[in-house]
């Protein structure tokens, strides 16, 4: 692309703003270099890149490239065999640190979330653990390496404080002793030359047994190093020495490390500065609520509600853009700060931005075409290059323009042929736009010429459009009306701002007839257009009303078909607690029964099942009338004895002893029990018999009187694995069947043994559904917190 188009158009201003989001230097200095791609592929893969950077960032948060800095001098210098300082090395270590973060940023929990683009790079980042851990445990800040770092290391700097130590409680012995008490100036230790020191007065300085290393700045004290320390400093200058060896030695073996990795440190560099760059142009795009553009190579160009991005988007006006299929040229005209410029700047940006692969804040769906180039000729009255708005200067840049365009190039051109006579000036436009025209050169004009109006509505290929003036309050409303052509409103705008009606109906009379009647003819299609676009308006809202009425009416009823699933679950577990109580209460009485047939006493046994017949009978009656079930399925029509049915109101499955009678009841079997019940509350049993017979229903009552004493802990400190399990086997049983949800395992910490049993036992036990450590209060790795089914 020219850059003289892409500093006219701003383009230079969206980089800076794209570069502001890049975190390392690598990837700001990408974003300056960016620049339009004329390859419909290439084009396609840089949007692709932004549209996932996107996702990511909304799925996930954004990526942390924090501490990723430049580290290219540093494999170079270690390459050429040098030695890393502790600060270069620190350096590589964050870059590692930076990579392990951008990997885990990408690790994939929802396997249907994929990233086509972004996923590749994530994948060939490669971790090198072993320099990054190595790296930090030998260096703990820029300044220093840690002790453990190595092992000779670790003995010298045991030895230096040893002998530190030494040196400073001889020296206080110095301080503190009579006689020297009267020499000293101060009773305290200092260092000089690395070397520790006493302050001595200057007139001892011949007296105090030493050496002397500095004197205060009056010449009144001076440093002296006690011989009898002498020795003990040169020993700890000497493992100072042995220190820095090892240090030395350290920071070879790092940088060895890093010759060794160069090659994936390299990639890894590569990588990482160009997800930073991507991610870089996801938050530009979020920034301005941007959008990925559809591309095509037929020049067409549909912009909906587009918004310059370098305009404030709360108070910009969104316009649309369309230029290419219908008509390949279009003539804006209306008055002037009506937003003329501002719509040729829009497509020329917007054009350059999304084949740089940046999204566009506009609508979804927004169209653009891939040019080969884009020229603009603009000068607005905000340029501080005045001097382009002159004739000469605007001439010179479109000859050179209609050197260089092509019939894949798009064309801007501001105030076309403004600048000399009008005449003169409009036929000039006139003839650059027909030669644009012909070549069918995608061309966007503004004009104040009233003939170029008229030449794009005699023209087919070539529309006219205007931005939209409110004359009533003389602020335009920044609106781009295609279709028909602007008012100047001068004559307007004249008289509101106070100018004589003597004077405007005088100029009236200067205009020709045809002219007159052509701005009137304006005027209509302009009040035409804008009542066409209020009712579309108006038309989009009550689709859109209509829409959140149905959503509102499917909400509704969603929550009505939840809320009766929820009543009828309610009467299905209802009817379940009735039937267990009265199943509990026939078993007690059949237990009965027995007890009295064994002891031959038939006339008890017989009133003991009249007595059970009648409490089914109570119980089938009541619960009918009181807990109807509203029938939502089509009974059987032709049922007969031995049919498989269900049974609505117990929600359980039974067997038909009798067709239905006159009242169409049926007489159905139910396990023990013979219950008549509606026709209307039974459906055919399908399923298939189950082979094995279904397990007895727990006795309610009996769980009910358990769940009152069963504690929700169980101690089993000091006995062997085996003991404990059989006694955690039945209490946890127990604590099932009373409906307990969690219940707690002592089982001490000792040898971790029991622990090991019980928690090995535990996921066997169907009725465990999670088992995990206890925690602070709960009694740590003492107790196992187990979750019931």
């Amino acid at each position: 692309m020219n850059e003289k188009a892409l500093r006219i158009l701003e383009y230079d201003k969206i980089i800076n703003m794209l570069a502001g989001f890049a975190v390392s230097p690598m990837a700001k200095e990408m974003a300056h270099h960016l620049q339009p791609s004329v390859s419909m592929s290439e084009i396609v893969l840089r949007q692709q890149e932004t549209t996932e950077a996107v996702s990511m960032v909304l799925r996930k948060g954004s990526p942390s490239f924090g501490g990723f800095r430049e580290i290219r001098p540093q494999l170079k210098r270690a390459e050429m065999g040098g030695t890393l300082s502790i600060p270069e090395l620190m350096h590589i270590g964050e870059f590692l640190y930076v990579c392990r973060k951008a990997k885990n940023y990408a690790k994939n929990e929802n396997k249907a979330e994929t990233y086509e683009r972004l996923d590749e790079y994530f994948e060939l980042l490669t971790l090198i653990p072993n320099l990054e851990n190595e790296i930090t445990r030998c260096i703990v800040s820029e300044t220093e390496i840690a002790d453990d770092a190595s092992a000779g290391l670790k003995s010298v700097r045991k030895e230096i404080k040893i002998s530190n130590d030494r040196v400073k409680d001889h020296l206080n012995g110095v301080i503190s002793s009579s006689a020297y008490r009267n020499m000293l100036q101060d009773f305290v230790i200092t260092i000089r030359n690395d070397r520790y020191c006493v302050p001595v007065k200057s007139e001892y300085r011949s007296v105090f047994p030493g050496m002397v290393h500095d004197q205060s700045n009056t010449g009144s004290t001076v440093f002296m190093e006690p011989l009898s320390v002498v020795q003990l400093n040169n020993k700890i200058k000497e493992l100072q020495a042995k220190e820095r060896e090892e240090i030395e030695k350290i920071l070879t073996s790092l940088s060895i490390m890093v010759i060794q990795n160069e090659a994936q440190l390299g990639a890894n560099l590569e990588l990482l500065t160009q997800l930073d760059f991507i991610f870089a142009k996801a938050q530009l795009s979020l920034s301005m609520d941007g959008t990925q553009p559809l591309f095509n190579t037929k020049g067409y160009v549909n912009i909906q509600k587009g918004r310059h991005p370098l305009l404030d988007k709360k108070t910009v006006v969104p316009i649309n853009i369309y230029l290419g299929k219908e008509f390949t040229t279009l003539l804006i005209t209306g008055p002037n700060t009506g937003g003329k410029t501002v719509a040729l700047k829009t497509l020329g940006l917007f054009s350059l931005m999304g084949q740089a692969g940046l999204h566009i804040p506009a609508n979804d769906h927004s169209q653009l075409a891939v040019f080969d180039e884009v020229f603009a000729d603009i000068g607005d009255e905000q340029s501080i290059e005045q001097s382009l708005s002159t004739f000469s200067a605007h001439m010179t840049n479109i000859v050179k323009i209609l050197e260089d365009v092509t019939d894949s190039s798009l064309v801007l051109f501001d105030e076309l042929g403004a600048g000399t006579d009008p005449t003169e000036g409009a036929a000039l436009a006139m003839a650059i736009i027909s030669y644009l025209h012909d070549r069918k050169i995608r061309t966007a004009v503004t004009t104040h010429y009233s003939e170029l109006k008229v030449y794009a509505l005699s023209t087919e290929g070539v529309e006219n459009a205007c931005c939209e003036f409110d004359v009533e309050t003389l602020r335009p409303t920044y609106r781009l009306l295609i279709g028909i052509p602007g008012k100047s409103n001068a004559f307007a705008i004249s008289k509101r701002l106070g100018l004589q009606d003597y004077i405007i109906d005088s100029a009236r009379e200067f205009i020709s007839h045809d002219e007159a009647r052509f701005e009137d003819v304006i005027t209509d299609l302009e009040i035409s257009k804008k009542s066409v676009a209020f009712e579309q308006e108006r038309a989009e809202q009550y689709r859109r009303e209509a829409e959140s009425l149905k959503k509102e009416v499917e909400r509704q009823k969603e929550k009505t078909r939840e809320q009766k699933e929820k009543i009828l679950q309610k009467a299905r577990e209802e009817a379940k607690q009735i039937y267990a109580q009265a199943k509990e209460e026939a078993d007690q009485i059949i237990k009965e029964m027995n007890r009295e047939a064994k002891q031959k006493n038939q006339q008890k046994a017989l009133e003991n099942r009249a007595k059970l017949k009648e409490k089914l009978s109570s119980v089938q009656e009541d619960f009918l009338k009181s807990k109807k079930v509203k029938p939502t399925h089509k009974p059987p029509e032709k049922l007969q004895a031995g049919d498989r049915v269900y049974v609505i109101s117990f929600d359980q499955n039974g067997v038909a002893l009798s067709a239905p009678d006159k009242n169409k009841d049926v007489m159905v079997q139910m396990g023990i029990m013979k219950v008549k019940v509606p026709l209307a509350e039974l459906m055919l049993d399908d399923t298939p018999q189950p082979k094995e017979q279904k397990p007895r229903q727990t006795n309610v009552r009996a769980k009910a009187k358990k769940s009152q004493f069963i504690s929700a802990e169980i101690d089993c400190r000091g006995q062997l694995v085996d003991e404990a399990i059989v006694n955690i086997d039945k209490y946890i049983d127990d604590a099932y069947l009373s409906g307990l949800k969690q219940i707690i395992i002592i089982h001490g910490k000792g040898t971790g043994a029991l622990r090991a049993g019980v928690q090995k036992y535990l996921r066997t036990n169907p009725h465990v559904k999670s088992q995990r450590p206890g925690t602070f209060g709960e009694g740590d790795a003492g107790v196992t917190v187990v979750e019931l089914k």
